[in-house]
C-alpha cells in the first residue's frame, strides 16, 4: 500500500512516546510505501491535489527498533499526486487546519482518510461532545458554551457546586483549563474577559460541571472503528488540575469499568457514522469530557503498560479497508466488462 501521514514536522517527534511514529514504523515494517508531509506542503498542480511528500527511502535492512528508526530513517522529497495514496493519516496537531481539509475535499472519495475530512470538520472542537445526546444519556457533564459574558457569570453564580471548569472551546492538550472555585469568584469576570476578548475576535468559552474525582485523574480510551482497543489512567501531578502527560501527569494501567464500556458502546456507532475511525475519548468518573479526533495519542504508554502493540491493530484495520475497497472495485470492473461483452455479442 501507499500510505501518507500528514503530520507535524519530523524534528518535533518525541521518539520515545510518539503515537504517530509507532504507526509510521509499523507501516514501514510491513513494507508499505510510506511518506510524510506537513499540511503546508499540499499543492495544486494542473487542477489536481499534489503534495511535497518525503518518502521513506528503501533500505537493505529493516530497522526494528522504533527510536533507532526515527534517528536513522532517510527521506526523499517528491511532488506526488495525493490520490495515488491508498491511505492518508491526518495526524497534524490541533487546531484543525481548514485549508488542509479544503485541499483534501477533492480526493476524499478516492483515498481512505483517517479520520474523514467531514468528520473532522464536525468534531474538531468541544462542541461535538457538549451537545451530544442532548444530555439525555447521562454521560456528558452539564456544559454551557457561549460568548456572552453575563450569561456565563450567571451560570457560575447559580451553580450549586463549589467548583466548575472553565476552558476555551478550541483548546487542546489541557491548554487553558482552569478550575473555578466559589471562594475565588471575584476573579471570574476578569477571566471571562481574557478568554472571550483576549484575541482579535471574540472566542467561545466553555463552563462545565466539575466532575467529582477529577483530582484523581482521567481515563484515555483509544477507539478504533467504533471499538475500544486500549486504555490508560492519567493521574495529575501534585497541585495540578490537568491529567495530561505533558503537564506532568502519570500513566497507569487501567481496565474499563462497566460505565466506561457503556460510553464506548454509545459512542462507537456515532464515531463510525462520522468517519472518525481512530479517536481518543477522555473520561472522568463515568463522564465523557472530550473526544480527540486530531492526532489522538497514548499508544506508546498503553503498549508499555499492557505489553501490546496497538499500532498493529490500526494497520490491520486500514489494510482490511483498502483490500475491501479494491475487491469491490475489481468486482465492479469485471461485471462492467461482462455486460459490455454481452452487448457486443448480440
Amino acid at each position: 500500500m501507499n500510505i501518507c501521514f500528514i503530520m507535524y514536522p519530523w524534528d518535533r517527534v518525541e521518539a520515545l512516546t510518539d503515537t504517530t511514529l509507532r504507526m509510521i514504523h509499523e507501516a514501514y515494517l510491513r513494507n508499505h510505501n510510506v511518506g510524510i508531509m506537513t499540511p503546508s506542503n499540499l499543492t495544486i498542480r494542473n487542477n489536481d491535489v499534489f503534495g511535497f511528500v518525503r518518502m521513506i527511502e528503501e533500505s537493505d535492512r529493516l530497522q526494528k527498533d522504533t527510536v533507532k528508526f526515527h534517528k536513522q530513517v532517510k527521506f526523499k522529497e517528491e511532488l506526488l499526486p495525493m490520490s495515488g495514496f491508498d491511505v492518508i493519516f491526518l495526524r497534524a496537531n490541533p487546531p484543525v487546519d481548514n485549508t488542509m481539509l479544503n485541499f483534501l475535499d477533492a480526493i476524499k472519495d478516492e483515498v481512505f482518510i483517517v479520520n474523514d475530512v467531514d468528520g473532522i470538520r464536525k468534531a474538531n472542537n468541544k462542541l461535538y461532545t457538549a451537545a451530544m445526546f442532548h444530555g439525555k444519556a447521562g454521560v456528558i457533564p452539564e456544559t454551557h458554551v457561549s460568548k456572552n459574558k453575563e450569561y456565563l457569570k450567571r451560570v457560575i453564580s447559580e451553580s450549586k457546586s463549589d467548583k466548575m471548569i472553565l476552558k476555551p472551546l478550541d483548546g487542546y492538550g489541557g491548554s487553558g483549563v482552569i478550575l473555578l472555585e466559589r471562594k475565588a469568584s471575584a476573579s471570574v469576570s476578569s477571566l471571562l474577559d481574557f478568554y472571550i476578548h483576549g484575541q482579535k475576535e471574540q472566542k467561545y468559552v466553555i463552563v462545565q460541571e466539575y466532575v467529582e474525582g477529577a483530582d484523581e485523574g482521567d481515563v484515555r480510551i483509544l477507539m478504533l472503528n467504533g471499538k475500544p482497543i486500549g486504555a490508560m489512567k492519567r493521574v495529575p501531578a501534585k497541585d495540578e488540575a490537568r491529567s495530561n502527560i505533558h503537564t506532568g501527569g502519570t500513566a497507569i494501567k487501567h481496565v474499563l469499568s462497566k460505565v466506561e464500556q457503556k460510553i464506548c458502546d454509545l459512542m462507537g456507532p456515532r464515531l463510525v457514522a462520522d468517519g472518525l475511525y481512530f479517536v481518543g475519548l477522555d473520561v472522568i468518573n463515568g463522564k465523557l469530557i472530550e473526544v480527540n479526533v486530531l492526532s489522538p495519542g497514548g499508544i506508546t504508554r498503553i503498549n508499555k503498560l499492557n505489553r501490546v502493540k496497538l499500532q498493529q491493530k490500526v494497520m490491520d484495520f486500514v489494510e482490511d479497508v483498502v483490500i475491501a475497497k479494491e475487491s469491490a472495485l475489481n468486482r465492479k470492473l469485471a461485471h462492467q466488462l461482462t455486460v459490455k461483452n454481452a452487448k457486443a455479442k448480440s
